[in-house]
């Protein structure tokens, strides 16, 4: 008899339902392979991201990706009776990741993933009531676990000190004086949302505020000849620069790039910057920029956040500092599973079909942007990774199929004589 255990073998497991996730579950599924996903279907994006949130990318850049490119937001718009307009508002991109789970994924399980490890015909997931087996993983847990903490704030207690990955509802800080540390898109985000709930806001930058595109993005009377020339010359999903963008396009063709050129691109790429369309609505936020952050503590029950020029102080400190990929932070390996991962400052090291060093272990999404590029970081790259991995598992199944030994086949002299009359 088959043990309990092994009821909820598959081939592949996909560890996460975001974007990415949601993704790879549906190029896998169409495939023909037997994959189960782990996870609560867009869960980070509802429960992690500032309610009035909006995306930075646009509209033809934030398709979740299935083979047949039956569901994308252009298919989901007119069932909700919503118009096509860039900076999609946080609850409806949400709302059309649930509807894509529904249509081109299917059933996702709930339950927790805890640990992997791997085994001698693939890999053993510890789940909350029990173990799962899986020939091929996929990581697609995206920045969950990966927030970055600068120094002067690590060990500060939560209530005091938090980072903006850990919020849904800025309204809580309304009448109290927060600073937000940085200047990309969720720092300036995250402060104009906190002055409209109510919030005493500064930002507290080392530069001044880099801000992307139109205060319009939306409008056709953009009156900026600039923008209107860098939204023709942009690539596809305006993720970078131009002409950088063009070569973020081809996430195959980064991998193979020296990696310092890769550092060098993703650097330029995804430096700190906010969507001016936010410009009118950050007249409540105090900027304290060009300053640098020496100390922070606890002085009667506030952080004393201690500048190059002096101390400020605040009821609450909100990091809006972006985040770092490391395995071993990720909560899903054992330190030896860990070692076992060529990694490039704590990312993991990818080969062809988003493959790790440890065979069958595949990761997609921000994890893979040192390998495969800044698009990886963004929705706009979840097609490319979905179907380099499928490629990759096809291709895989094939060469093991054809290393299988064949039984003999007859020969004409061992076939019984015929009779000739």
């Amino acid at each position: 008899m088959t043990s309990p255990q092994r009821m909820d073998d598959c081939d592949i497991a996909v560890i996460g339902a975001g974007p990415y996730g949601l993704a790879a579950a549906a190029h896998l599924r169409a495939a023909g392979l037997a994959t189960r996903v782990f996870g609560d279907p867009m869960g980070f994006w509802r429960d992690n991201m500032p309610k009035g949130m909006r995306l930075r990318s646009s509209w033809p850049a934030s398709h979740i990706s299935d083979p047949a490119r039956r569901y994308s937001l252009d298919a989901y718009a007119p069932e909700r009776g919503i118009a096509r307009a860039d900076m999609l508002p946080l609850d409806e991109f949400v709302r059309y990741g649930e509807w894509f789970k529904a249509k081109a994924v299917g059933e996702v399980d709930s339950r927790k993933v805890t640990r992997i490890a791997p085994t001698q015909d693939g890999f053993r997931l510890l789940v909350d009531d029990g173990i799962v087996n899986a020939r091929r993983v996929v990581i697609a847990t995206g920045l969950a676990r990966q927030e970055f903490r600068p120094a002067p704030f690590v060990g500060l207690p939560a209530e005091l000190v938090s980072h903006a990955c850990e919020h849904a509802d800025l309204g809580r800080w309304r009448g109290r004086r927060v600073a937000v540390i940085g200047r990309g898109q969720s720092a300036c985000e995250s402060a104009t949302l906190l002055s409209e709930n109510g919030a005493e806001v500064d930002l507290v930058c080392r530069g001044d505020i880099h801000w992307i595109g139109s205060q319009d993005p939306n409008s056709v009377e953009v009156g900026d000849w600039y923008w209107r020339l860098h939204k023709f010359l942009a690539a596809p999903s305006g993720v970078g620069p131009s002409p950088i963008g063009w070569v973020n396009e081809a996430p195959g063709f980064v991998r193979h790039l020296p990696l310092p050129i890769r550092a060098r691109l993703a650097k330029l790429s995804l430096r700190p910057g906010a969507t001016a369309w936010l410009k009118p609505r950050f007249g409540g936020v105090n900027v304290v920029s060009g300053r640098a952050i020496r100390a922070a503590g606890i002085a009667e029950g506030r952080v004393a956040v201690t500048l190059d020029d002096g101390v400020l102080a605040y009821d609450h400190v909100l990091l809006a500092t972006g985040y770092r990929i490391d395995v071993a932070t990720m909560g899903l390996f054992a330190p030896p599973v860990v070692e076992r991962i060529a990694r490039i400052d704590g990312a993991p090291a990818l080969g062809r079909g988003c493959e790790s060093s440890l065979p069958g272990l595949h990761f997609v999404g921000a994890s893979a942007v040192k390998s495969y590029g800044a698009l990886m970081r963004f929705v706009a790259g979840c097609g490319y990774a979905a179907g380099e991995v499928t490629r990759a598992v096809m291709a895989a199944r094939t060469r093991t199929a054809a290393a299988r030994p064949r039984a003999p086949r007859n020969t004409f002299s061992e076939r019984a004589p015929s009779t000739t009359r």
